[in-house]
């Protein structure tokens, strides 16, 4: 195991988690880290934070299943919603700056964190 190697594997292990313990939010823990250590252009870096949180999110669905607390039911609407808006964002991707992106991102950790908060 190299040594040049363990900032990425605690990065994935800080995101993987958050997604656990909060059901998501890895990729707002990992992406920071990843800009810092990572060495990729903005494009290749929101692609790849994707890249590696959809298996973690796969993970941390595959344990709240099997410890039966997903309700599938309910989550189907959401599924599909997210499909259409995960193509939608991926055609979108290549044409929105990255200016654009980082503020999008930042808005939805804003936003986000205030809602927790309150």
């Amino acid at each position: 195991m190299s040594a040049g190697k363990w900032p990425a594997r605690i990065a994935g292990g800080a995101a993987g988690l958050a997604n656990g313990l909060f059901g998501g939010g890895g990729g707002m823990v990992f992406l920071p880290i990843l800009s810092r250590w990572g060495a990729l252009s903005q494009r290749k870096l929101y692609a790849t934070c994707v890249g590696v949180i959809f298996p973690v999110c796969l993970v941390s669905a595959a344990v709240y299943v099997w410890r039966g607390g997903v309700s599938l039911l309910a989550a189907l609407p959401y599924l599909c919603g997210g499909f259409i808006g995960g193509a939608l964002g991926g055609k979108l991707y290549g044409r929105v700056s990255t200016t654009v992106l980082k503020w999008l991102f930042a808005a939805f950790l804003f936003y986000a964190g205030v809602k927790y908060l309150l």
